[in-house]
This record gives C-alpha cells, structure tokens and sequence, in this order.
C-alpha cells in the first residue's frame, strides 16, 4: 500500500461562472449565474445566497435579487478545461481526467524532477493561474478519494495537502455529504439516526447502514470511511456506459415536456454510441421530481441496440412507469438517460419475421434494420454539416431550449 501523499486531485473553481467573471472583468466580485431559465453554474457570489446549479432560474432571483445572468462560452470551457488539464501533463503522464473541469495525477515518479507533491501542487495552481486567470483548488493525499475531499475543503481556490500520519484524524472530523457517492438522500438517511461526520459513520455497525442504504453503499461508505481506497490511476479508461441528462427546472409532469426531452437525450446517447461502434443491452432513466427526490426505472434488451428511436421508445416508457408508481408528483425538474453492458457492435444478424412482441426493436427485424439506415444517414449528414444540420422532426418541433446543446455536450461523459 502507498505510505505517502502523492496524488493530486485538481478541481477547477466554480468553473462555468469562473470563465465569465475572467472574460467581462466587470462581473468579478458580482454574484452570477450562466443560464436563463434553468441555471447552469453559479459563481461562489451567488452560492452564497444558496444559487446552484439546475436550480429554476426564478428561485434563483428570489433568493439573490441582484443576480446577473449571463450566457455561456462553451468553447472557451472546452478551451480553457483542456488548458488546465494539460498544465497536470506537464509533471506527469499518469493524468485520469474525469469530467471538463477537474483530474487526478499522481506525481510520485517526478518529485525527483519538480519537488514535493506539494510543491508540485502549488506549482500547477499558480500556473493556471498565471496562464488561463482561473482559480484551481488541489487536495493532495495517499488515496483518490482523500484527495478529492481534500480538493473540497480547499475551495475557493486553495490547496489541502493531508499528512498520511494524520488522515483518519482529518477525514472523521469532517461532513458525511463529502464523500464520494453521498447525495442528499443518503445524507438526509444518514442524519436521521445521528450520522453527521464521516467519523460517526466510521464508527457505525454496518448493519445499521445497510439497513440505510442497502449492502453495496453500505460497504463501501465503511471503506471511504476508512480511506481504503485501492483504486489507481487510469489513464485510458474504457466506458462501462454513456448517459446524458437535461435539467428542465420545474416543468409539469406531462407527456408534451418529457417525450421530447427523452428524445433528445436518447438521440444524443445513441450517436455517441454508433459513434464508437458500440451497442448497449441496459437503459436506465433517472426521473428527479420537484423537491430534488429522484427515481429510476430500467431495463434489459434481449438485443442490445444503439438506434435512437428505439432507445427514446423505451426511456419514455421508463418514465411512464415511475410516474405512474408516484402519481402525487406533478413538477419534474431533470430527467436521465444513460445506457450501460456495453458491446462492440458487430456485423448485424438478421432475424425471421416471427411476430414476437419486441420485434420492432430487434436491430435485425425489418423494422430495426429500417431505423438503423435512418440512423446512420442523420450521422453521415452530421459528420458533415454539423449538428443541427439534421434530427428527428419530433424532437426539433417539441425540445425545450431552457439549457443550449453547447451545455449539454460539455456535461456529457465521453465513451
């Protein structure tokens, strides 16, 4: 087991709202939101008034009137996310990014080079700084999870750098909610029988959790709790699934709001599929009501596909069944897509006209091969033109534009 601090976990600071105050200097100091009818990001100003992001834009100027709203660069966030992860390779080749804004590096075969982990972790923010006018928190400790909480305490723009000798003493004292996986309903659960710092968790029988949370979460909070953390490093990561998601602020929980959303969504997951010739057997919808509880529903293919319509098709079902299990709830505020068991997609099989009930969505029935031609068409007309040059006639007549494309393909994992 490594017995020293040596990876670094480096987190852009509110980002997105962090870009705009460095672009208009005029908006730095002043509470801003990136977004209109749904915020996207939220400069530290305005999350001091509680403004966050998928908050409904008109709670967010009920709770901070004064709030700017601006619009989004989402080239200069690709720009400047890929600048900053790019200082991280400058130390080291053993980079793991995992979303636009924030990595993990571990600096342990370059101190001889460039110093101390922590040198090396003032060096990278003073950089990013320097270069890009952007402020970067870095947490530096033995595990990735350690590191991550250490980037969190750091905010705004600092570095935490946790001593091996005294890592329990460190992580027991602070808050359940920032670890890695507990959300707010777990946090909520968890406050309920007394458990407030990761140190009461710690301490906690697991059967106590488990009855909380279920076996799996209640293994690894005991873990994280612990920092048993065995994970390393990946630098080439082969994704175990693809998802998107569209928050939609509170939109009444009807068919003309959701059937488009999921079809976009579903359009956006299934091009990133075809994209890398991959075919997915498990779709999963996330529905998330008004007072930020969520559900989800999913399925398993006996065919797994990347067609677009047929992925839309299930999804809207999904949602139909988890609102039909909540029939009180009549505001919806986000809505997910994602796929999951992942294949590579090989050459198609052809299947007999039988008349099973899921034939349609068979990718080798008559009708799938048809919806696979239209697919690939859209694609090669996209590959060319862009976008929005083609798309299906329901979802570019029904979609809600409260949150642009350019935002949406930013926060979308890469397969």
């Amino acid at each position: 087991m490594e017995t020293t601090a040596t990876i670094l976990h480096a987190d852009l600071d509110a980002f997105y709202a962090s870009v705009e105050q460095m672009l208009n200097p005029s908006l730095r100091g002043q509470p801003i939101a990136v977004g209109g009818g749904v915020v996207l990001a939220a400069s530290y100003e305005a999350k001091a008034f509680g403004v966050h992001g998928a908050m409904p834009g008109w709670r967010a100027r009920e709770l901070c009137p004064d709030l700017i709203f601006v619009d989004g660069h989402f080239s200069e966030y690709q720009r400047l996310g890929d600048a900053a992860i790019a200082v991280l390779n400058d130390f080291t080749p053993q980079v793991e990014r995992i979303s636009i804004d924030e990595a993990f590096a571990d600096v342990a075969g370059c101190t001889h080079l460039f110093g101390s982990p922590a040198e090396i972790a003032a060096t990278v923010r003073k950089r990013v700084r320097t270069e890009l006018g952007l402020p970067i928190s870095v947490g530096v400790a033995r595990t990735k999870h350690l590191a991550k909480i250490a980037s969190q305490v750091a905010k705004p723009d600092g570095l935490v750098v946790v001593d091996p000798a005294t890592e329990l003493e460190f992580l027991h004292a602070l808050p359940v909610e920032l670890m890695w996986g507990v959300g707010p309903v777990a946090r909520a659960r968890l406050a309920a029988i007394g458990v407030q710092t990761i140190g009461q968790l710690a301490n906690t029988p697991g059967y106590s959790i488990e009855r909380l949370l279920g076996r799996a979460a209640s293994e690894k909070f005991a873990a994280l709790a612990w920092n048993r953390d065995p994970r390393e490093i990946a630098t080439h990561r082969r994704a175990h699934s693809a998802g998107a998601q569209s928050a939609l602020g509170r939109k009444p929980a009807q068919p003309r709001v959701f059937i488009p959303a999921l079809r976009h969504l579903a359009d956006r997951v299934a091009s990133r599929l075809r994209a890398k010739s991959r075919v997915a057997r498990t779709v999963t919808v996330r529905v998330r009501f008004a007072d930020l509880h969520s559900v989800t529903r999913s399925v398993t293919l006996d065919a797994p596909t990347s067609a677009t319509v047929i992925l839309a098709e299930i999804a809207e079902e999904l949602v139909r069944a988890a609102l039909r299990d909540h029939p009180k709830e009549r505001t919806i505020s986000l809505l997910a897509v994602s796929t999951s068991q992942l294949a590579q997609a090989h050459d198609m099989q052809l299947d007999l006209p039988l008349g099973l009930a899921d034939e349609g969505r068979r990718p080798g029935a008559r009708r799938g091969i048809a919806r696979f031609r239209a697919d690939r068409a859209i694609d090669r007309i996209r590959d060319r033109f862009g976008w929005e040059a083609v798309g299906y006639g329901s979802v570019a007549m029904g979609l809600s534009r409260s949150v642009p494309d350019a935002f949406r393909e930013l926060a979308e994992k890469e397969l």
